[in-house]
């Protein structure tokens, strides 16, 4: 079954929306900034989380697979919209969480649960093994067959799900901003732009370095080539995954006030936090127009 027809259209908004931003800290940059309002795809499984799972959902139903199997941290939001996307599509879904269980849980994994999610848990030093044969014949031992999706759903077919959000913006533009946290989203939109775009990921982690060589290993596997359109700052995560300093808190509290919109504190808001800081020290030429993916 095509999940691109039946289920999908009652499942996911697309394209989402694109709506210009007026915020008057930019007018002397001469920038404008639009927003890919991807957040509002799904409210369980939204943006970059359902383009990353299409492509790789409808591979697990055509070889047969009932279950998804998927890695996170005890806060990722992929766990979260795994557990969403196998609730209303019908596949048994396991989350492999990092690290020690914790009584009660915390939000993200209660909805996981909520959602039919089983939970199971691998030490710190397990977990960094996780891709490694004898740790995933342990869990097919455990669960039975299942559909493996890395950790963040990043892999060839989620590249390529992404790819297609560039195809939705019918206004010129030169720029597109996105959070990055496993590369994928980086890899896809960059994969789909058009000569002279480009686009800029933000890193969400501490010591992220490492994605700019996953980048080019998604490309390969999605495309078979790696692109030069894209780039990675690595100076806004502040202190790493789903950690927040004060100056973060006070970005979204103004931003929220200024627009109605209240970025999330892990991705959306350290992309935005970061791009204004970027345009504000004059990176961007006057006249480039941007588009930051909220998802």
């Amino acid at each position: 079954m095509n999940l691109g027809e039946g289920d999908l259209a009652e499942l996911v908004r697309l394209p989402s929306p694109l709506v210009g931003l007026r915020d008057q800290r930019l007018e002397p940059y001469g920038v404008e900034l639009l927003l890919k309002r991807d957040d509002l795809i799904h409210p369980e499984v939204p943006g970059n989380k359902w383009r990353k799972l299409r492509y790789n959902l409808e591979a697990a139903r055509e070889h047969g697979f009932g279950r998804l199997l998927t890695f996170g941290g005890a806060f990722s939001n992929h766990i979260r919209a795994t557990a969403a996307a196998g609730h209303y599509l019908g596949f048994e879904t396991v989350g492999v969480i990092r690290g020690e269980e914790h009584l009660p849980l915390n939000d993200s994994l209660a909805y996981a649960t909520s959602r039919g999610m089983v939970l199971t848990y691998l030490d710190r030093a397990t977990y960094r093994r996780k891709t490694e044969p004898d740790v995933l014949a342990q869990l097919s031992e455990q669960f039975g067959p299942c559909y493996v999706l890395p950790e963040g759903g990043s892999n060839g077919l989620a590249v390529r799900g992404c790819a297609e959000l560039t195809t939705e913006i019918t206004t010129e533009f030169d720029v597109i901003a996105c959070a990055c946290g496993t590369g994928g989203t980086l890899a896809g939109i960059a994969a789909g732009l058009g000569v002279e775009q480009r686009v800029l990921g933000f890193a969400v982690l501490k010591g992220g370095q490492f994605l700019d060589d996953e980048v080019r290993r998604l490309q390969r596997e999605a495309v078979g080539e790696v692109t030069s359109n894209w780039a990675i700052e690595y100076d806004f995560h502040f202190g790493g995954y789903a950690k927040r300093k004060p100056e973060l808190d006070a970005f979204i509290a103004d931003f929220s006030a200024r627009h109605g919109i209240t970025p999330d504190r892990v991705y959306e808001a350290k992309m935005l936090y970061g791009l204004f800081a970027r345009i504000e020290a004059g990176a961007f030429a006057p006249g480039t127009r941007i588009v930051a993916v909220l998802s």
